[in-house]
């Protein structure tokens, strides 16, 4: 559904596919399928097709899904990762790290004082919103694999140009960065589910920014930086100390693909 939503699409429809690894408990392929059911409705899709089959104890992971999806993008919508200009500004529609750092809290075993929920979430109806108030957004992306650094990284690339961005505007919340600290993670690189970067004109940040504050996946939305015509391809951070620092794309991966 993000995927499609990143495109400028409103999703419709979605295929629903299973590898089972024979003797997985019913119980749990109930409670996946009820969970998908609940996931199409909130996000407005319809699930219209889809395939099962069954392989021997030991060729798959309990199981494997597999989706694909469809939908519609409004006439006069023209949005890729290769459209952003110098002075446009650059979005993130919430707080970053949220799902990687659950997830792995959970694959490690880590136990915090706070919980650690993820923020996996569909964007269709944030999009449409943000698209409402204004046609003209640029660039959309979910930075997840890689986070927030990689997906700014391949903006830059694809649009040949710079990316200044402020660490003290970058919204991250307390449990998250204290458990990168203590693993030794930048929350800069850790996956997100339900966070997307849009870069904007300048001339409709302010009521793009107003119509994401007002839908519930976009309350914590902020302005995080410019895309600027120096430094083509590169991501520069200005810290909270008031340095400088190049954010490079993410070298290995903090967790094995899961998505």
């Amino acid at each position: 559904v993000n995927d499609l939503a990143m495109s400028g699409a409103k999703p419709l429809y979605l295929s629903l596919s299973f590898i089972i690894e024979e003797g997985l408990p019913q119980s749990e392929l109930n409670e996946i399928v009820n969970s998908a059911q609940e996931a199409a409705q909130q996000s407005e899709v319809e699930i219209i097709t889809g395939d099962t089959k069954v392989v021997n104890r030991g060729s798959a992971d309990k199981l494997f899904i597999n989706t694909a999806g469809i939908g519609i993008i409004p006439e006069g919508i023209s949005i890729s990762g290769g459209n952003a200009g110098p002075g446009d500004k650059v979005i993130l529609s919430g707080t970053i790290g949220d799902h990687g750092i659950a997830v792995l809290s959970q694959r490690e075993g880590l136990s915090f004082s706070t919980r650690l929920e993820s923020d996996c979430a569909p964007l269709g109806s944030l999009v449409a919103e943000m698209l409402t108030a204004s046609p003209n957004i640029h660039c959309l992306r979910d930075p997840t694999r890689g986070g927030l650094a990689t997906t700014l990284n391949e903006l830059a690339k694809q649009s040949k140009v710079g990316i200044g961005i402020e660490e003290e505007r970058i919204p991250v919340r307390e449990e998250v960065l204290g458990a990168c600290e203590m693993l030794g993670f930048d929350p800069l690189y850790v996956a997100n589910e339900g966070k997307l970067v849009a870069i904007v004109p300048a001339k409709d940040v302010d009521r793009i920014l107003k119509a994401m504050r007002e839908n519930h996946y976009g309350t914590s939305a902020a302005i995080i930086g410019e895309v600027k015509a120096e430094h083509p391809g590169r991501v520069v951070m200005k810290t909270c100390l008031g340095a400088s620092r190049i954010v490079d794309m993410l070298v290995g991966d903090l967790l094995p693909r899961i998505c």
